[in-house]
């Protein structure tokens, strides 16, 4: 299946579209805090699990985690965790909130096979600590990339990448460059429903290493084409992100705001890094990255540093693509201390 981009003209925000003459339903956001979640940067499983045991049942409105979990994903499905690890396991998401969500899955019934932990590439992940994590609860860890890529179902863009070994279309009757970029099978034949976990981490093009950069630049190949500049990313991301094989199947967005490190990118640098000692859950993404790049600028500013570059047209193409608010005087944040 051919993916285009495409110029749209909506008239709501946030995922919830009102009647003409309505004012939309504003995104909600609920945020969990508790002081003593990090230690030395460290986070502390027992009070993690807590934290995200309260997001979730504040989130759904259920008694109890197991019937919460329920109401985001099915026993029947199988769960994708896309988790964001190139930068390690303390300036990329952790895994012990990672292992929080896998537990609330199986209090609600999943099999442990059928959650899958997964990035771009499975060495990041074993090097992140994930593979311990899998196997703990015997759940699959995988990498997009490692998974080979659909050739029925990609994105188009006239804008020529220089291809790498393992893209679909690298070295094929000779190509060298490609205007597509395919979908992993992983995602077109396996996962069903997908939940994103990403850290509080600044991102030099994209504002912020969020749900929706993770999501799109973790599921397709040729993306070198995109990174480069600002606005093909502006572009990119929400068009990648709302392919039907990526934004059906999101249940549940979650920012890892344990730590927010507001420089260094890929690279972990706790020296640019708070512990906010926070966890973020909502249905909409675009919504926890433009709070999350607001957080990024406060604690710049505490620190009289230049403010970050948010490419507020990249969360601007995304709410004109229904992905989500990107007015964060349309989020309604919970706040449970």
């Amino acid at each position: 299946m051919v993916w285009f981009a495409a110029a749209v003209s909506l008239s709501g925000r946030g995922g919830g579209f009102a009647r003409a003459g309505e004012a939309p339903a504003p995104s909600r956001v609920v945020k969990v805090e508790n002081a003593q979640a990090t230690s030395a940067f460290e986070p502390q499983e027992a009070i993690v699990q807590d934290m995200v045991n309260r997001g979730v049942l504040k989130l759904t409105g259920k008694g109890n985690v197991g019937e919460a979990w329920r109401a985001i994903v099915s026993t029947q499905d199988v769960v994708g965790l896309k988790v964001y690890c190139a930068p390690g396991p303390t300036s990329g998401t952790r895994p012990a909130v990672v292992g929080a969500v896998v537990r609330g899955l199986l209090e609600a019934g999943l099999p442990s096979r059928n959650i899958v932990i997964w990035d771009r590439q499975l060495a990041d992940l074993r090097a992140a600590g994930f593979d311990e994590l899998a196997r703990r609860y015997q759940a699959r860890l995988a990498g997009s990339a490692n998974s080979g890529w659909d050739e029925k179902t990609f994105y188009s863009k006239p804008l020529l990448g220089d291809l790498v070994a393992g893209d679909y279309e690298f070295d094929k009757d000779g190509t060298r460059s490609g205007r597509n970029s395919y979908v992993s099978k992983l995602l077109t034949g396996d996962v069903t429903r997908i939940i994103t976990i990403t850290p509080l981490l600044n991102h030099n093009a994209a504002g912020v290493t969020g749900n929706l950069y993770s999501l799109a630049m973790g599921s397709v190949d040729n993306i070198a084409r995109f990174e480069s500049q600002p606005a093909r990313l502006a572009e990119a991301v929400p068009e990648i992100y709302a392919l039907p094989a990526l934004s059906d199947r999101v249940a549940l967005s979650i920012t890892d705001a344990l730590i927010g490190q507001y420089q260094g990118e890929n690279t972990s640098m706790i020296h640019y890094a708070t512990a906010l000692n926070q966890v973020w859950m909502s249905k909409d993404p675009v919504a926890l990255d433009v709070l999350a790049m607001e957080e990024l600028d406060r604690e710049r500013e505490a620190r009289k540093m230049i403010r970050g570059k948010p490419n507020a047209d990249l969360y601007h193409n995304a709410w004109m693509l229904e992905l989500g608010a990107d007015d964060p005087a349309k989020v309604r944040v919970e706040l449970l201390k």
